[in-house]
């Protein structure tokens, strides 16, 4: 017998715990969260590299409707961040509505009945009236094809699937590429090895990082008055979108990062051919702009070489790069981020007559209605979906404006009877991304660099292309005009708890 439900949520990390506690709050209990692993948490849980953490402060990077009074600092890492997600989810009460180890592997809509039918991997199958698709883009790990990798002997691993049980004292060690990740446990690392090259294709913008720790007086005072922490959290908001202007082509806001940047890379590395060498030759913000205070520092130490000649091959016993110099390495770590433009996933999607969503975005690349939902695929929303990512600010703030947006869908579901469903039509979603690609053509991200926001094509299917509270206006509420609303031939009868 098939288990349904109204809800059915895919992924158990930020997004589908923001959807799981507004629809409770809403007073919608029919709901489950589909986990493929054994715990929630979502990149928080997978990627527990040494200095994992959050480049957005803690007091922002958190739901709205939890603040959590005891962040130990403004900045915190990987283990307190998970730690505040499981509190949540105690919280709320959500785990009798949560099912782990269950990786949904196929969803299909059926238009006789207006629902969703979901099968994970071990053929269990559930109905939905109404997806949730809140697996998030950073969970395929980006790996570059080197010559000869496979010949390899030493120990190699991605950091978003650290071997904790290396042992990395005394080794040595390759790290390639100088993304975020990398940028976070390079330091860590640094210290323990007898030997670190790391090798770099291009120099990251690296901005100070500006944290310190709550005094236990500051978080007594968040305790017993939480309009503290609210304002907090809103001073945090506001100075994160003045700094998104930077990306939008403001000129002066630009010139003041440049200064910043140049001053912080110069006061932690004194010698001008390393100096050289980190100095980014493309405009601050067309990549993903870093903070670490820690970084620039880790390269000057005498165990730590900077590799910026490209990789011709590895060997069985390192790598050697194209000017013919061989680096012996025990072991190759991959700071190589995420393949985050293309939504490949393990996971089918079949809509109206068949439709495969995913193929269908690896065809023509990644689009969506506000990004959030799909013509061809009524019923189905998608959380943090192509065009929502964030350079300057928290995603949380864009989940739960996606969320206000699946509520209010759900709420002209109820209004339009037993069995409806909502199709967004093509030219309303054709008109949107028109508009998008249009706006973010004149951002610093269409500048002239390379990036993994970008598609192999070179577009831009990952960033927002406004500010914030512009796209909180856009999903405040489902413009029916947009829509298709239709009924099914037959009414599924339902058996939802």
């Amino acid at each position: 017998m098939q288990h349904s439900v109204d809800v059915a949520i895919i992924g158990a990390g930020f997004a589908g715990l923001t959807a799981a506690i507004r629809l409770q709050q809403r007073g919608n209990t029919s709901f489950v969260i589909f986990e493929r692993a054994e715990e929630v948490g979502g990149t928080w849980r997978d990627n527990i590299y040494p200095g994992c953490g959050c480049d957005i402060p803690s007091p922002l990077y958190s739901f709205s409707f939890a603040p959590n009074p005891d962040w130990t600092r403004m900045y915190s890492g990987q283990p307190e961040i998970l730690s505040y997600i499981k509190q949540t989810v105690s919280r709320f009460n959500l785990r009798p509505h949560i099912q782990f180890n269950a990786e949904i592997i196929r969803t299909e809509f059926a238009e006789e009945t207006g629902r969703w039918t979901l099968t994970d991997r071990a053929g269990h199958q559930t109905t939905a009236r109404v997806v949730l698709v809140a697996i998030g883009p950073l969970n395929r790990p980006a790996l570059p094809q080197l010559p000869g990798l496979g010949t390899f002997a030493g120990k190699t691993f991605h950091s978003s699937q650290w071997d904790t049980d290396y042992d990395l004292q005394g080794k040595r060690v390759a790290v390639i590429g100088t993304g975020a990740s990398a940028v976070q446990f390079v330091p860590q690392i640094a210290p323990l090895v007898s030997q670190l090259y790391v090798f770099q294709r291009t120099a990251p913008w690296i901005l100070p990082r500006r944290d310190r720790a709550f005094s236990e007086k500051e978080k007594t005072w968040f305790r017993r008055l939480p309009l503290l922490q609210r304002v907090q959290r809103e001073l945090i908001y506001w100075r994160n979108e003045l700094f998104g202007l930077l990306f939008m082509g403001n000129k002066k806001l630009a010139a003041q990062a440049n200064e910043l940047a140049a001053r912080h890379l110069a006061r932690a590395i004194k010698d001008p051919e390393l100096r050289r060498k980190v100095t980014p030759n493309y405009q601050l913000g067309c990549k993903r702009v870093l903070i670490s205070n820690n970084y620039y520092p880790s390269l000057t130490r005498p165990n730590v070489e900077l590799v910026t000649e490209g990789i011709r091959e590895v060997t069985p016993t390192g790598i050697v790069t194209h000017d013919g110099q061989a680096r012996p390495v025990d072991a190759i770590i991959f700071g190589t981020g995420f393949v985050a433009s293309e939504f490949m996933v393990d996971l089918h999607i079949s809509g109206l007559g068949g439709r495969s969503l995913f193929g269908e975005w690896q065809q023509s690349s990644a689009e969506a209605y506000r990004g959030t939902t799909v013509s061809g695929y009524p019923n189905m929303l998608v959380l943090v979906g192509p065009n929502t990512g964030l350079a300057h600010n928290s995603i949380i703030h864009i989940m739960e404006s996606q969320v206000n947006y699946v509520l209010d869908y759900l709420r002209n579901l109820d209004q339009a009877g037993a069995g409806a469903y909502l199709d967004v039509k093509p030219e309303a979603q054709r008109i949107h991304n028109e508009e998008v690609q249009r706006k973010l053509g004149t951002t610093v991200w269409a500048s002239g660099c390379k990036s993994w926001y970008q598609t192999a094509s070179g577009k831009n299917t990952t960033l927002l292309h406004t500010l914030t509270p512009a796209f909180r206006r856009s999903v405040k509420s489902v413009r029916l005009k947009d829509y298709v609303l239709r009924k099914p031939e037959r009414v599924a009868v339902s058996s939802e708890q």
